[in-house]
């Protein structure tokens, strides 16, 4: 179910999984972007023009969901920055000023990474697993909410992790864990002191990134729960935009088939089901 910031809905609708691909098909393009911008969208629309459709089936102020389809590509032609908040201001903004019957839309965007196979080329690869994303709610009178973050982090660490000394009683069958090859799963979201402060052209989303990989590698934990608070607090610090930061983790560590010590183990993917941790840290 879709939820609003501004609050209860009786009615939206809207488009999603909106695919689109903006190449600057010379391979060149404005410093500190890629020639290849991917992005997979949807956008809600409400307001009381909507509600026939509803109770009588007349589509007189219906925007068809086809067009929004067709609004979000054609429209991302036009759109020169790279950061993805940047792009759904653009994309809502845009919709608002076409259709005066519209309230309020909320439009959301993730990444559809690709990275270039040699610098200057003009040749490409998928890339990730981690994408960008985005998502806005705006109304007749500005900004309702904005929110960002990077989703599907997927990071390794071969030892330096440790569970150990949790609560034991009938129902426990792990033991303590001193030193294992984490495997985790991460998403982020985040919101900002002021909705301006959402606005970096992709740069918070770039060092956001940065700084996960940076404290991943660098710090021994005693819990998944520890490391996603050391990230949350570290980004917290790094980036006073930041009012708040969201993150969520699995624990995807991979079962063990065999080890010879600490030296070497041989591994396979693990079963579900999977722990999920979650933290919200504000400033």
């Amino acid at each position: 179910m879709e939820q609003f910031s501004s609050g209860w809905k009786r009615n939206y609708y809207g488009k999603g999984d909106v695919t689109v691909y903006r190449l600057n098909r010379d391979g060149h393009s404005p410093a500190g972007q890629s020639p290849v911008f991917g992005a997979n969208v949807m956008m809600l629309v409400y307001g009381d023009a909507f509600w026939p459709t509803y109770v009588s089936g007349d589509n007189a102020g219906l925007v068809a969901t086809d067009s929004m389809k067709n609004f979000i590509q054609r429209e991302t032609l036009e759109f020169e920055g790279a950061g993805f908040e940047e792009y759904v201001r653009f994309l809502g903004s845009k919709f608002l000023d076409t259709y005066p019957q519209v309230e309020g839309v909320q439009v959301s965007a993730t990444e559809i990474p690709y990275t270039s196979l040699a610098a200057g080329s003009a040749a490409f690869t998928p890339s990730g697993p981690e994408r960008a994303l985005a998502r806005i709610e705006l109304n007749r009178s500005g900004i309702v909410e904005i929110a960002s973050g990077i989703r599907g982090f997927r990071l390794l660490r071969l030892c330096g992790s440790a569970f150990h000394g949790f609560v034991r009683d009938q129902y426990t069958t792990l033991p303590d864990i001193h030193n294992r090859p984490l495997h985790m799963w991460l998403d982020i979201e985040c919101s900002y002191t002021a909705s301006n402060a959402a606005f970096s052209n992709g740069a918070t989303a770039q060092a956001l990134r940065q700084l996960v990989r940076d404290v991943f590698q660098s710090f021994e934990s005693g819990s998944i729960q520890q490391v996603i608070y050391r990230i949350g607090v570290e980004a917290l610090q790094a980036f006073p935009a930041l009012a708040e930061i969201h993150l969520e983790a699995n624990n995807r560590t991979w079962d063990t088939v065999v080890e010879r010590g600490e030296e070497l183990g041989v591994y396979t993917d693990a079963r579900p089901p999977f722990g999920c941790l979650g933290l919200r840290l504000r400033r």
